[in-house]
């Protein structure tokens, strides 16, 4: 395993807060992710679930965890099965969790491998009214392949037609949203790898290069710091590529005379860092670009002003408009007048703004978690304003991470350099 043991304490007390939110007679099932299939007999890597992940910290195919608070015998009040390893599944794929291995990491007592969940299900299914299935809940997923949860739910209800089903993902997006100290712990990590690979681009980043080179050197300082990769697939965008939000074909040649916009960021131990830097090629920012990246700086101040406990993210994003719409205005991309004659419901500055300033982070790069619940302490949220100017082939975006407490908010990255000064200075180091 690429990342350092993760003490069971917090597995267990996640398990804790999730059966409190169950009502009696409650039986709830979590699937591990399928391994997906490519072409032939090519495989991509496992990704795992992320709510199987979370109570239970099993980064392992074939995994399925069983809670089931009021069972008569306690054995079965929490179960862990897992694939059966053998001499032959060593030799082809590699070493797999012991029962021994998977209570320690789990802190889960009752381990059994995974063809005995067969014979088990019916003594929990006879006992339980309630049943909490696992789906992807998440606003803006878009399922288009069956999932193991989705061939799970149909098995199951056309066996057991005349149970109550309900959803988990009410339940475990209500308890992911709120980070553990140990979660944050492993977040700062995440955040510590991806900065020191933008510390390595600035050393790196000339006119010539290739976007695809940058990225090659991300990835050089992820994997070499125990990260199995980006959380995401890295965004390194240079001209006008900049402007284009998804940007992932990454082909482009740097110019002299281009901003590169570089959102990316290490995952480490399942959690996820987020980055957003933008710099210019050649070193030294144009009047131009210079006048744009402290707009969207300013705008990135305001929003650590405002994203604290006892916001909501409408309130927030409505202040964070108000005020990128002066920014523009400034920048002579917004005229006044037409701004205070604007229809409310399409406001003008979405042109040069088009997304959201911030969503949730945490075991997923999107967080799960309720959008319109006010923000609470040891959530964690990512702020990324920006301005991308098409017809100027210019877009600059900032981003960093943030810990929500009581009495404000902590920037996981506040050591990753984002002044404009110094991003010149170390570019000419």
């Amino acid at each position: 395993m690429r990342y350092g043991p993760i003490a069971p304490e917090l597995f267990i007390e996640n398990r804790r807060r999730f059966r409190e939110l169950l009502p009696p007679q409650s039986l709830a099932i979590f699937n591990a992710n399928d391994i997906l299939p490519t072409n032939a007999d090519g495989t991509l890597a496992l990704k795992q679930n992320t709510d199987l992940f979370y109570l239970s910290g099993v980064d392992q195919e074939e995994t399925i965890l069983v809670i089931c608070p009021d069972a008569t015998l306690p054995k079965y009040r929490e179960i862990l099965f897992v694939r059966e390893t053998s001499e032959l599944i060593l030799v082809w794929e590699g070493y797999k969790l012991t029962k021994e291995e998977a209570k320690q990491v789990s802190g889960i007592p009752t381990i059994m491998w995974l063809d005995q969940f067969d014979t088990v299900l019916p003594a929990l299914m006879n006992e339980a009214e309630y049943v909490y299935l696992n789906t992807n809940e998440h606003i803006r997923s878009v399922v288009a392949v069956e999932t193991r949860d989705a061939r799970f739910i149909k098995d199951l209800q056309r066996r057991y037609p005349l149970h109550q089903y309900r959803r988990a993902a009410r339940l475990t997006h209500q308890l992911r949203a709120i980070k553990s100290p140990e979660e944050i712990r492993l977040m700062r990590r995440a955040c510590e790898i991806t900065g020191n690979a933008f510390r390595r681009l600035l050393g790196f980043v000339q006119p010539g290069v290739w976007e695809f080179e940058v990225e090659a050197e991300i990835l050089h300082e992820f994997v070499r710091s125990g990260s199995r990769g980006p959380a995401y697939t890295s965004i390194i965008g240079s001209g006008e590529s900049a402007t284009i939000l998804h940007y992932i074909s990454n082909d482009r040649q740097c110019q002299d005379g281009d901003v590169l916009l570089m959102d990316f960021g290490a995952e480490y131990a399942n959690y996820a860092a987020d980055l957003t830097r933008s710099i210019p090629v050649n070193g030294t920012f144009s009047p131009r670009q210079r006048q744009v990246y402290e707009a969207v700086l300013r705008v990135f101040r305001f929003c650590e002003s405002r994203l604290v406990v006892g916001n909501s993210i409408e309130d927030y994003h409505k202040e964070v408009g108000d005020t990128m719409e002066q920014e523009l205005i400034k920048l002579d991309l917004l005229n006044a007048s037409d701004v205070k004659n604007q229809d409310p419901d399409a406001p003008l500055y979405k042109k040069y703004f088009p997304h959201g300033t911030s969503h949730y982070l945490g075991l997923d790069v999107h967080d799960v978690g309720f959008k319109y619940r006010k923000f609470e302490a040891n959530m964690v949220y990512t702020i990324e304003p920006g301005i991308y100017i098409r017809e100027e082939k210019l877009g600059i975006r900032l981003e960093n991470d943030f810990l929500l407490t009581a009495t404000g908010n902590e920037d996981l990255m506040a050591d990753i350099p984002l002044e404009l000064a110094d991003i010149e200075r170390l570019m000419k180091r």
